[in-house]
């Protein structure tokens, strides 16, 4: 008689992996009365650990320049350790690319927001992500590649 085992889901941790501040054109680019672009690059990514053990890492990069000049660059790397295990194949990539991301982001705003306070300027909030609409974007992406690649 088989029986299949619970799936497990936990946090073992959350932590900030990285981060750097760079103000390269300070203090001339301070006095400066233009409002600044600001660009907003985000990443998830996984990598196991050992046997039902993953880190998953939500890495987010804001720039603001006004011209060509960078007023200021923030990269920031939030990271989790997840133990997953008894979780069906088809399921882990929804679980890793949307569950994990979910719990870690919240973390990765609120330490962006404080970077870029404690640098002297207004906070930049990170917006809401739908993670689930991502990953399905990179999905289909991924599917669409595939599809080229072998014509």
């Amino acid at each position: 008689m088989a029986t299949e085992e619970t799936p497990v889901f936990q946090i073992q941790r959350v932590y900030l992996k990285d981060l750097s501040l760079e103000q390269p054109n300070s203090p001339h680019i301070l006095l400066e009365q233009e409002q600044p672009s600001v660009d907003i690059q985000l990443g998830v990514e996984a990598t196991p650990v050992v046997e039902g053990i993953f880190e998953v890492a939500v890495t987010a990069t804001v720039q603001t320049k006004i011209g060509d000049k960078t007023v200021f660059l923030v990269e920031a790397k939030q990271a989790g350790i997840f133990e997953i295990r008894n979780v069906p194949e088809e399921q882990m990539g929804v679980v890793i690319g949307v569950a994990c991301p979910q719990i870690i982001y919240p973390y990765l705003r609120g330490n962006v927001a404080d970077t870029i306070t404690r640098a002297g300027f207004p906070p930049v909030h990170l917006a809401e992500i739908n993670f689930q609409a991502m990953y399905e974007q990179q999905q289909q992406a991924a599917a669409e590649a595939a599809e080229n690649t072998s014509q």
